[in-house]
This record gives structure tokens, sequence and C-alpha cells, in this order.
């Protein structure tokens, strides 16, 4: 199931990326403001990024500790594309899987291609 998918910014490619509120119902933070998320990009390599909530009022989540890592090894930029996907499976639990997706034109259409690992 898709959770999200999200056009990249400058601040997501530099710093951090925030994830919309809504992903909040996908994340199980058992009452810590952060959470490791255990995700599969699509190379196969089992990555951990921590997803951390924020203690005010606005409680928007964003991906910090390893998401810039997957950002170098993608070479992923502004305006690229994220998705993320919760797999459950009753054995293992909820299983998380990372996209990174590019613009691209083609025979003057525009449409999204897989990014592949850059490192």
């Amino acid at each position: 199931m898709q959770i999200f998918s999200e056009v990249l910014g400058d601040t997501d490619v530099r710093f951090r990326f925030s994830l919309p509120a809504h992903c909040l119902q996908h994340l199980d933070f058992a009452g810590n403001n952060y959470v490791d998320l255990h995700v599969k990009d699509s190379s196969g390599e089992l990555r951990v990024i921590r997803c951390l909530k924020r203690n005010e009022d606005y409680d928007k989540p964003v991906l910090s500790k390893g998401w810039l890592k997957f950002v170098a090894d993608y070479g992923l930029r502004a305006d690229d594309m994220v998705v993320l996907h919760r797999e459950d499976d009753h054995n293992l639990g909820s299983q998380f899987r990372i996209e990174a997706k590019r613009r691209i034109k083609l025979f003057g259409e525009e449409d999204w291609s897989d990014v592949t690992r850059a490192n």
C-alpha cells in the first residue's frame, strides 16, 4: 500500500524530509518522539531511516538520520520524487519500501522513471 508520494524540494535534499502529516497513522512511535524505519530501497538494501515527530502542536513528521545517505546514494535532487510503501505481513509485521523517481520527457510526454543507485 502506498503511504505517500512527494516531489522533493531543496530543503528535503539538503537537510531533512518533511512527510505529510497523514503518515503518522502508519507509524508506531510507541510513546517516543521518533521511530527507526527499516526500509528496503529499490536495490534491495535494507536501510534504517529515523522519523522524528515534533513535540509541538504541529506533529508533521520528518525523516532525519539515514535520510541524507539515501539522498546521496541515489543522487537525488530537488524535483525528484520519493514514494513510500507499507507492506503488511502477518509473520514479519509492517515492512516499508522506498522508491526514488525522476521526471523524464519521452516523445514529448512527461513521465516518472525509477532512479537507480548512484553510489
